[in-house]
């Protein structure tokens, strides 16, 4: 006889899955809708435009169906990387809020992408459950962004040391006003495209060339800074 594990709404995988059930039960928004969100959590952006590459993508989200997220990410609370323990941490401060609008800012400074054909679910949260929860909805949807094509997420590096490079994402997507003082990485814009649409259909992906960013480098995502 087959032995049977009984069930547990502790294990960490049931726990991180009805972080995900919540947020997925949110209804989705426009950026220009979440600007006085108070508190952190996690995120998820979907694309429903005319960029040719994503059209997979855009197929799945028209009409706000919302079925497969471009990108998925967390903004903890204000001071969340130094410790300490606060009940109401999450509830305050605008640290979703603030993210959300870094996002809107660097989709509305390219040249290919309108701000008008993203919407967002998020998710206020527990901090202690917030990489947990973006952690599962990674392993859900391997978004795009997130997976494939590095860069999004990134801030502003300040001044550019000798090794920093535009990421793959601003290579796609030129025009985001920080990137521009970066050197132009050793990957062309059709190389990404293809890798794009391989990702897209499920096809293997060929390693990236030698020396381009990804979000293991210093030019990388910096999703877990505090942004209240």
């Amino acid at each position: 006889m087959a032995k049977i594990t009984p069930y547990n709404p502790l294990d960490k995988i049931n726990l991180a899955k009805s972080i995900e059930n919540e947020l997925l039960g949110k209804p989705g928004k426009y950026f220009g809708e979440v600007t006085q969100i108070t508190g952190a959590g996690v995120y998820v952006i979907y694309y429903a435009g005319p960029f040719s590459p994503y059209a997979s993508l855009a197929e799945a989200n028209k009409r706000g169906a919302n079925q497969r997220p471009i990108y998925v990410g967390k903004a903890i609370p204000k001071g969340g990387r130094k410790g300490g323990i606060r009940s109401d941490a999450s509830s305050i401060g605008r640290a979703l809020a603030d993210r959300l609008r870094q996002h809107a800012v660097s989709i509305s400074e390219t040249s290919n992408l309108a701000v008008r054909d993203f919407s967002v679910r998020h998710l206020v949260l527990d901090d202690i459950w917030i990489p947990l929860g973006e952690n599962m909805l990674i392993e859900t949807f391997k978004p795009l962004w997130n997976i494939a094509l590095d860069g999004f997420g990134n801030k502003d590096p300040g001044r550019r040391r000798a090794t920093q490079y535009k990421s793959p994402w601003d290579v796609v997507h030129p025009g985001r006003h920080f990137a521009e003082k970066l050197a132009d990485p050793p990957v062309t814009q059709a190389f990404l495209t293809k890798r794009i649409e391989d990702y897209l259909a499920g096809r293997p992906l060929e390693p990236m060339p030698k020396g381009v960013p990804t979000s293991a480098d210093d030019n990388s995502d910096s999703e877990d800074d505090s942004t209240a």
